[in-house]
């Protein structure tokens, strides 16, 4: 069940948001494999950064440059020629969106479409994963599926809902399955790991106040969410971009990645899983939090893990304690030798379980489905 080495090995590779929090895990998982990888995007944004403290720099290469630059991004695909490609380069935060929509939408609905029109530009992609979010759906009060309706109330779940629709539009009428060429979107939960320092989010807010000897404040800490750890969530785009060059007709699509039924915790009981593995105090509750956050969201990945033969090997649990180990040694001690060897422990546990085939729905599927909102 392990990343076949003998697929990726020279494989070239174009990872969009090289420099990010997952971009960072990513390009570290596939040089593993021995893939050819190119990067484009922002270069880090955190000093010292993950990919710094890697030292991954001179092992691929970095193109410096923004998604919303449609020139820039097709003069990438041309120096890359990639075979595939994953784009996690976006605005990721939400409450980042609600202070600039314009930027929010220009990077993560026009950057998707310049990143469509490169790949019709350059001959040789054979698969795409465009990573989205759990946030697109447009009613997140169950355990979505990827066929329910995609829309946002807010500016960043409508930003991931756009990006879904111009893809299932792109793939419909430019890039078609049967040409050989596999798209898909791919929604993955709160994902969290070691070395993420962006704002806004709780596990890096909790370790920046922890460690400043502040009280951390939580927006909502009853408020329920699909935390994964970040290597089951690139297993899922792994396990899915070697599925779409097998088989691009029937892989093709959305695909939601997540934790299993039961896993899914609240914020509270994630700071509290936080704080015990450091050893640090409790937190205070914002007086009047921002509205624009949905109190439940939830993932059906029945569909990945029937179809895809993959599954989250981490429990919630483990997913914090990973995380937390992470962020010690790298505050502790300024260390990142122990993101490889969790890549080294998590392909271990891969390596445990039967091999399963891709298994195609034997009819395909209704991709996207977008409503406007219930008073619309």
């Amino acid at each position: 069940m392990q990343p076949d080495p003998g697929f990726w090995q020279g494989r070239r590779v174009l990872v969009t948001g090289h420099a990010g929090f997952k971009g960072t895990w990513l390009v570290a998982w596939l040089r593993s494999l021995g893939a050819e990888v190119t990067g484009f995007g922002h270069p880090p944004r955190s000093t010292p950064s993950l990919l710094d403290r890697l030292g991954l720099a001179g092992t691929f290469r970095a193109l410096e440059g923004d998604v919303r630059d449609r020139p820039a991004l097709g003069a990438a695909f041309a120096e890359a020629r990639p075979e595939l490609v994953f784009h996690l380069a976006g605005q990721p935060i939400v409450l980042e969106a609600q202070r600039d929509p314009l930027g929010t939408l220009e990077t993560n609905l026009l950057g998707t479409v310049h990143l469509l029109e490169a790949v019709r530009a350059t001959p040789g992609v054979r698969a795409v994963v465009i990573v989205t979010s759990d946030k697109c759906y447009r009613e997140p009060y169950q355990a979505c599926r990827e066929s329910d309706p995609v829309g946002g109330d807010e500016p960043y779940a409508a930003s991931k809902a756009c990006a879904e629709i111009v893809t299932h539009a792109w793939r419909t009428t430019y890039l078609p399955p049967r040409s050989g060429i596999g798209i898909a979107t791919a929604r993955a939960g709160n994902v969290i790991g070691g070395g993420d320092w962006s704002a806004h989010r709780l596990v890096p807010d909790l370790v920046r106040a922890f460690a400043a000897g502040r009280t951390p404040v939580l927006r909502r800490p009853g408020a329920i969410r699909p935390w994964q750890h970040v290597l089951d969530a690139l297993w899922g785009y792994l396990r899915l971009a070697q599925a779409l060059v097998c088989d691009p007709v029937r892989f093709a699509g959305a695909w939601n990645f997540g934790p299993e039924p039961g896993n899914e915790w609240t914020v509270a009981e994630v700071a509290a899983a936080v704080s015990r593995r450091l050893g640090s105090g409790p937190w205070q509750i914002e007086a009047v939090p921002p509205a624009v956050e949905a109190p439940l969201q939830r993932l059906s990945i029945e569909r990945a893990k029937k179809r895809l033969g993959w599954r989250p090997l981490l429990s919630t649990a483990e997913a914090v304690e990973w995380t937390v180990d992470g962020y010690r040694q790298l505050l502790e001690a300024g260390r990142a030798d122990w993101l490889p060897d969790q890549i080294r422990r998590y392909g271990d546990r891969l390596g445990g379980h039967e091999p399963r085939p891709f298994s195609a729905p034997a009819e395909l599927e209704l991709e996207v489905r977008h409503v406007v909102s219930a008073s619309g």
